[in-house]
């Protein structure tokens, strides 16, 4: 690699799309470019112009996820929203990046969305969602023809002690993120859905957000966002 090649090899989402993260929009390299050598952390803030969800049956599947912050049984317009990115080494010893969503639903009442990531090879990344780390997914980050990034779930897999199994995609979802930066607002885009090959749309959100990346100083995650239990089963 020259001098003048930039390198992504440290980020878990970079790494993933290999060659192919030079062609992100460099605003967009920067905010999935967070990791323990890039010495900083990504936080944003902004508003989601919606938030949805599915037919009145998805809610209880909805309610029960929000238990351990996997996902968001709400709907509303204008919500305030928070994204908090910081890179540290698990317990495990894998690069580690949180991925903590905050949904300020009402004054008195918050949802939050809570995931980590860590690398699983070329094109892939492995997504540990919920404060339990309960689910392990598998994504797959790619790069559009406009510089947006494209992430999208496949296989997804349960662990709680020594029970484990892998869900049937007929009864769980595939989400798609799709981020982007809004170069005349100076606003970064965000639009994700997650569905069910079979009965459709069940949750997303949409809407706008800036960010600020603040230098690591000593140990710079929050123990808030870290997860309560670690999981090491892929």
């Amino acid at each position: 690699m020259s001098a003048r090649e930039p390198d992504f090899t440290g980020s878990v989402v970079l790494a993933a799309l290999g060659a192919d993260a030079a062609r992100l929009h460099p605003m967009l390299q920067r905010r999935f470019g967070v990791s323990t050598a890039a010495g900083y952390s990504c936080v944003g803030r902004g508003v989601m112009d919606r938030l949805w969800h599915g037919p009145a049956w998805t809610l209880p599947f909805l309610h029960l996820g929000a238990w351990r912050n996997i996902l968001v049984p709400d709907a509303g317009s204008d919500v305030p929203f928070s994204v908090e990115n910081y890179a540290y080494v698990d317990s495990f010893g894998r690069e580690t990046v949180t991925v903590v969503r905050t949904f300020e639903i009402a004054p008195s009442r918050r949802r939050r969305f809570d995931a980590t990531l860590v690398a699983d090879g070329p094109g892939r990344v492995l997504d540990y969602l919920g404060t339990h780390q309960h689910l392990a997914v598998d994504l797959r980050p790619s790069v559009l023809a406009d510089g947006r990034l494209r992430i999208v779930s496949s296989a997804q897999r349960f662990y709680e002690g020594r029970v484990a199994f892998r869900f049937p995609m007929l009864f769980s979802g595939t989400a798609e993120l799709i981020e982007g930066y809004d170069e005349a607002r100076g606003r970064y885009t965000i639009e994700v859905a997650v569905s069910n090959e079979r009965f459709g749309p069940l949750a997303g959100y949409s809407g706008s957000f800036t960010c600020e990346f603040p230098p690591v100083v000593g140990d710079a995650v929050p123990p808030a966002v870290r997860p309560l239990r670690e999981e090491q089963r892929r």
